[in-house]
């Protein structure tokens, strides 16, 4: 998918993104339990990159809960980054927080980072080369042994697992509450616009960016996070 189509995308379902996804919170909040294990050993006041920040759900859940980290939040629809500089200012960490209206080739150069959080960001990147370039600005940006998150979706789309896979995946979409229309729009998106790959692949594609070999640890139905350290 083109970065302009996915900006105006996400700049006109921003009002209502937090409510429309509220009955997923499980899958987001057992990842963000996850991830803080991941990041368990970054010093007492680690700086934190997140890519396509989105509505800041990890930053909140992070900066809560360490009071010395400091973020800088990079996502390029500023209807989104709004609404997460509006949740840093409610939680009151405003003021260890960055807001980066663009991608990350636009950041400006800063000393390197501890950790980079990027959840389902690269799936829109369907052409590989361009992928591995995206990991590898992240790997640029963290300190040596560096920490990386990620996640996407991933499935091998041409096995019978993942056509049952992607059927329960719709039917948790609709006990959420979201709109058939919606879902039948979301299977079209992952065919034409998403670069679901098998879980092997991405991982691969992160190791060919400057990172170690990626340790996957989380899935919840087609959604798959990894960590690795920089090179």
């Amino acid at each position: 998918m083109q970065s302009d189509n996915i900006k105006a995308i996400f700049d006109q379902q921003a009002a209502g993104y937090d409510t429309r996804w509220a009955k997923t919170a499980p899958i987001r909040d057992a990842l963000h339990f996850l991830l803080e294990a991941v990041f368990a050993g970054l010093p007492a006041q680690a700086r934190i990159l997140c890519v396509g920040a989105g509505t800041g759900e990890e930053i909140d859940y992070l900066a809560k809960r360490h009071p010395r980290w400091t973020f800088t939040a990079v996502e390029p629809s500023g209807a989104m980054l709004d609404i997460c500089r509006r949740k840093a200012e409610a939680g009151g960490y405003l003021s260890r927080c960055a807001f980066h209206e663009g991608y990350l080739a636009t950041l400006p150069d800063q000393s390197s980072f501890d950790a980079a959080t990027s959840f389902l960001v690269s799936q829109f990147l369907t052409d590989r080369n361009a992928r591995v370039n995206f990991f590898r600005s992240i790997a640029a940006r963290l300190r040596p042994d560096g920490l990386l998150a990620s996640s996407d979706l991933a499935s091998d789309v041409d096995s019978t697992a993942y056509t049952a896979l992607l059927t329960t995946w719709e039917n948790m979409m609709r006990a959420a509450d979201i709109p058939t229309a919606g879902v039948a729009q979301m299977r079209e998106a992952y065919r034409r616009d998403v670069a679901v790959l098998p879980p092997a692949q991405v991982a691969a594609i992160i190791a060919e960016a400057g990172f170690d070999e990626p340790v996957m640890f989380y899935q919840a139905g087609l959604i798959h996070a990894w960590f690795a350290r920089r090179d």
